[in-house]
């Protein structure tokens, strides 16, 4: 089985919508894809529609299965801040590990983090920790195009060096400037992985069904259409 983690800068820079994408479109494509959760934290208005409702009704789980039951917060914080505001005990990394348990014969294997790669996801451990942990086959790190981050993706993606990337600018606009000279700074000018258009990325996580010997090629998408 492979694995990808996806992560982002910081909250509610997309990463939900980038894991949909990803298991739908894998899916049309004949792979096995599963995607899991480790705890999840909401507000009130999101009941319905929390990310593992919506993770599972991309790839046909139960929302259940995605993030078990007993790893939901109805506290819109970091989970391990929302389970001690809930007076529910605290958890650790280890035991979210754990929990993880994957259907037989999956091909690809999609965990979602909650918040950003320095955000808490247990009491012991943030994203990063996570993605230590787990030694995944590629982090796709969900970003926003505009201003901010270069500095956010920059100092995300040396947190994880000794991980494969791929930068994904959520809500890329071609003819925008500011958009495109941000993605040939950290394409062109910082050698990173960059997809700015879901059909790109999903190519690139297709792709590791083929060994990365010697780690991604820089600039996925070229240069981003001008016209």
């Amino acid at each position: 089985m492979k694995l990808v983690v996806v992560a982002g800068t910081g909250t509610g820079v997309g990463k939900t919508w980038v894991g949909c994408q990803l298991a739908r479109h894998l899916q049309r494509a004949g792979a096995r894809v599963a995607v899991r959760k480790l705890a999840q934290s909401f507000g009130p208005e999101e009941a319905g529609r929390t990310d593992a409702e919506l993770l599972a009704a991309a790839t046909g789980e139960m929302a259940s299965e995605v993030c078990p039951p007993h790893r939901w917060y109805s506290r819109p914080m970091a989970p391990p801040m929302a389970a001690e505001s809930m007076g529910l005990p605290a958890f650790r990394l280890s035991e979210l590990l754990s929990e993880l348990h994957w259907p037989p014969r999956t091909g690809l294997g999609l965990v979602e983090e909650a918040g950003g790669l320095g955000s808490p996801q247990a009491a012991d451990a943030d994203g990063v920790d996570v993605v230590r942990a787990l030694r995944p086959d590629a982090v796709v790190l969900v970003a926003p195009p505009g201003l901010g981050t270069l500095g956010s993706v920059r100092l995300a993606t040396l947190a994880i060096s000794d991980q494969p990337a791929i930068v994904f600018l959520n809500q890329f606009e071609q003819g925008c400037e500011l958009h495109e000279r941000n993605y040939r700074w950290l394409a062109d000018g910082q050698g990173l992985v960059v997809a700015t258009a879901v059909a790109n990325l999903v190519k690139l996580v297709a792709d590791l069904r083929v060994s990365w010997v010697g780690g991604l090629s820089a600039g996925a998408d070229g240069p981003p259409d001008c016209q």
